[in-house]
């Protein structure tokens, strides 16, 4: 069920004095920042990322700072600028941390670009981690919330799509794994596995568009809304939509061989983008 009251997408960050993104030029990211925007035009929005997302600024209290996850003297010049304007616009007050940056490749992995492949694991996996561990003493102090955007190719092997979804499983079992440690230390942590969603994603994968099977997929907004929801509840994971939820739950009680030989069965039945056959 999805949070459309204002008023209550309103109390789900209510308590933040900032908001640190990354990946928000497109997509869920961009989805986070239009309606954080809408819900408190007044509070600090820090977005890292390569481009600057494509809205205008001038209704948003939106600071940009240009970033390249791939390079890790980037991440770490990137997460200075944000704790220098934190430092300097918002010195008190708790934070609130989306990891969401991120993207996926779709064929074998033999027939793969394994420089694309490896950037996969530095984008979703290492740049998220090098964030929050560059950022976790000011969470510590000021105390907040980290939301990590998942995927529901966490719960299964994804043949077609391997080094992706292992990518995610990784983001997911982290995540609750972080939470566990900070318990008590006024950080909280929650991971966030959408379905299919309609962004850039499917076409920087190299998945033609229309051939991703239906009922599973939702738009960034509903992602974002769903998050809130969980956020506000203090939820350490939340799956969006019932049909995700369903195989999701099927997946992680098969044996992994099993998971995995289905999932190349729905996976592989995806079509590639024109040119990549």
């Amino acid at each position: 069920m999805l949070l459309d009251d204002k008023s209550s997408l309103s109390e789900a960050i209510k308590g933040f004095s900032t908001v640190i993104l990354t990946g928000g030029s497109s997509g869920i990211g961009k989805s986070f920042i239009k309606l954080i925007g809408k819900l408190r035009a007044d509070l600090p929005i820090c977005n890292l990322s390569r481009r600057s997302p494509d809205m205008i600024s001038g209704e948003l209290n939106l600071r940009h700072v240009p970033c390249d996850f791939c390079q890790s003297s980037q991440i770490e010049s990137g997460v200075g600028a944000i704790l220098s304007i934190l430092k300097r616009e918002v010195p008190e007050g708790r934070v609130l941390l989306i990891n969401n940056s991120g993207y996926g490749s779709y064929g074998r992995f033999l027939e793969a670009d394994l420089g694309q492949e490896l950037g996969i694991i530095g984008v979703n996996i290492r740049a998220m981690v090098e964030v929050t561990g560059l950022l976790m003493p000011t969470l510590k102090a000021r105390g907040g919330a980290i939301i990590n955007i998942a995927s529901t190719a966490a719960f299964q092997p994804t043949p077609f799509m391997a080094t992706y979804g292992a990518s995610k499983a990784f983001v997911l079992h982290w995540s609750l794994a972080l939470r566990e440690e900070l318990r008590g230390s006024g950080v909280h942590v929650l991971a966030v596995c959408p379905g299919p969603t309609a962004t850039g994603f499917g076409a920087r994968a190299g998945v033609r568009a229309g051939s991703v099977p239906g009922g599973v997929g939702h738009t960034p907004d509903d992602v974002v809304k769903i998050s809130l929801q969980a956020l506000s509840a203090r939820r350490s994971l939340v799956v969006c939509g019932g049909k995700n939820r369903l195989v999701a739950s099927l997946a992680s009680l098969l044996p992994k061989p099993w998971a995995a030989a289905l999932a190349a069965r729905v996976i592989g039945r995806v079509q590639p983008a024109e040119g990549r056959e």
